[in-house]
C-alpha cells in the first residue's frame, strides 16, 4: 500500500465475522529502563479519546454494532484489533485508524489511566501464576529488556507524561513498521482501499527494533508469599521463533507436558496426585526463547513435585520420546492447529505474527508437513541440547523459604 503500511488478508467466506488488527512492530523489549511500561500505557491511552470521538463514543460505537474492540502489548509487538460482523468492516477500520492516528493523549486522561495501570500491576501481584511467570523470566534473563515485565513498574508508569507518549509514537509508529491484518469474510482489495483512505497522510519511517538475545542466567529463586499452594516453574533456554527447530520443539513440548496424555500430566497428576495443573510451555521471541514447566502443589509436596519434574526432564534428555508418543503428539498439534483456524481472530493473529516474526506467511500445509517430518531423533537431540542440568533454573512462589527447597538439577 502507498505510504508503507503492509496489508494482509485471509478470506474465510463461510463465516460472517471479520477480525481486523493494526500491528505495531514495537513492544516492551525496546523500552529504556526509566520508561518501563510506556508501550503498554500508550496502548491504554489510544482508547481514551481522539479529536473525533471521546472514550465513551469509541466504546459505544463498537458496542452499538455488537463488536469487540481490544488490544494487547507484548515484549516485541503491540496490536489493536476489532472483531465485527462483516458488514461493519468499514466502521471498524475507521475506529481503529482514528484511535491509532488521532488520539489526543490528554493529560487528564493520562492521570486516570496511570492509576488504572497501577491497579493492573496490583492485580498481577495478587495472581500467583502471573507473578511466578515474571519471576521466572527475570531470573532466567537477568539484566535484559526481554526479562522485564511488559506492564512496567509502580515507579516508572506514573513518571511518564503525555509528551513521552507522543515521542514514543513518533519514534516507533511509522508506516514501514506497521502491519494491518484482516481475517474472516473479507475482500482483499476492499480492505486495502479502506485502509488506504483511513491512513491517508500517515507518513515517515523508523528503524526496525533490534531483537534482543539475552544471556541465559539460570538460578534458583524462592519467593515467600502467603498462598494456599506452592507455585513451581522450572525451565531452561528455549528456541527463537525464527529457529527452524521450532517444529521438533512443538513435538517435545506436547509429549512432555502438552495434554492429558503427556508424561508430566500422567506422572505428576495421575500417578502421584501431586498437582491439579501441570504443563510445559515454550516462550519464543525473535532471537531468543525459554522453555519451562509449571505446576501448583501443596507446600508439603513442593519438594517431591520438583524432584519428579526434574527426573522427567533428565529421563527425556537421556532417552527421548517413543515413536508412539511422537506420533500422538504430531496428530495432536495438527488437530489443535486446525481447530484454532475456525476462528477469524486466530487467523488474524497468525497473519500478524508471521509477518513481524518471520517476514512471510507460513501456509498451514507447510506447518503440517514440517510437523509430519519431525522424527524421534530430532526431538531426542533437541532434548539433550536443552535439558542440560547446568542450564536449568527454578522459581518457587508460596509459603516456603529457600531453606525448605533442596534441588538437584540432575535428579534421575
Amino acid at each position: 500500500m502507498s505510504g508503507g503500511v503492509r496489508v494482509l488478508t485471509e478470506s474465510m467466506p463461510y463465516v460472517r465475522s471479520a477480525t481486523l488488527g493494526i500491528w505495531a512492530d514495537v513492544g516492551s523489549a525496546a523500552e529504556r529502563r526509566e520508561q518501563r511500561g510506556i508501550s503498554h500505557l500508550l496502548e491504554h491511552m489510544l482508547f481514551k479519546g481522539t479529536s473525533r470521538r471521546s472514550a465513551r463514543e469509541i466504546a459505544e460505537t463498537m458496542d452499538g454494532v455488537g463488536g469487540n474492540l481490544n488490544a494487547f502489548t507484548d515484549k516485541e509487538a503491540t496490536c489493536y484489533y476489532a472483531k465485527v460482523i462483516d458488514r461493519h468492516i468499514p466502521l471498524a477500520i475507521d475506529v481503529l485508524a482514528d484511535m491509532f492516528l488521532h488520539s489526543t493523549l490528554a493529560a487528564e486522561e493520562l492521570i486516570k489511566e496511570q492509576n488504572v495501570v497501577l491497579e493492573e500491576i496490583r492485580m498481577y501481584d495478587d495472581s500467583p501464576d502471573d507473578t511466578l511467570h515474571d519471576l521466572f523470566v527475570r531470573t532466567m534473563w537477568q539484566s535484559s529488556s526481554l526479562g522485564e515485565p511488559t506492564i512496567g513498574y509502580p515507579d516508572t508508569v506514573p513518571a511518564l507524561c503525555s509528551d513521552d507518549l507522543r515521542a514514543h509514537l513518533r519514534e516507533r509508529y511509522a508506516p514501514n513498521r506497521i502491519v494491518f491484518a484482516a481475517a474472516g469474510n473479507v475482500d482483499h482489495e476492499a480492505v486495502v482501499s479502506l485502509v488506504e483512505q483511513a491512513f491517508a497522510g500517515f507518513a515517515g519511517e523508523t528503524a526496525a527494533p533490534v531483537p534482543e538475545r539475552p544471556a541465559l542466567t539460570p538460578a534458583t529463586l524462592v519467593r515467600r508469599k502467603d498462598t494456599e499452594q506452592a507455585y513451581i516453574m522450572l525451565g531452561t533456554e528455549g528456541l527463537a521463533s525464527r529457529d527452524e527447530r521450532r517444529y521438533p520443539l512443538s513435538v517435545l513440548d506436547t509429549v512432555l507436558g502438552g495434554g492429558m496424555s503427556s508424561r508430566l500430566f500422567q506422572e505428576v497428576r495421575e500417578k502421584r496426585g501431586l498437582a491439579y495443573s501441570v504443563y510445559s510451555f515454550g516462550q519464543a521471541y525473535r532471537d531468543a526463547g525459554l522453555f519451562g514447566v509449571s505446576a501448583g502443589t501443596s507446600p508439603e509436596s513442593a519438594q517431591e513435585c520438583i524432584d519428579v519434574i526434574t527426573a522427567e526432564l533428565a529421563d527425556f534428555a537421556a532417552c527421548g520420546p517413543t515413536e508412539a508418543e511422537a506420533s500422538l503428539a504430531r496428530e495432536h498439534i495438527k488437530g489443535s492447529l486446525t481447530l484454532s483456524l475456525e476462528s477469524s481472530s486466530s487467523r488474524m493473529l497468525r497473519l500478524g505474527r508471521n509477518e513481524l516474526d518471520l517476514g512471510r506467511y507460513v501456509p498451514i500445509e507447510e506447518v503440517e508437513a514440517r510437523i509430519d517430518a519431525v522424527t524421534v531423533d530430532d526431538v531426542a537431540a533437541l532434548a539433550r541440547e536443552l535439558f542440560v542440568p547446568s542450564s536449568l533454573g527454578l522459581c518457587v512462589l508460596g509459603p516456603l523459604d529457600d531453606v525448605g527447597i533442596r534441588w538437584r538439577r540432575n535428579a534421575a
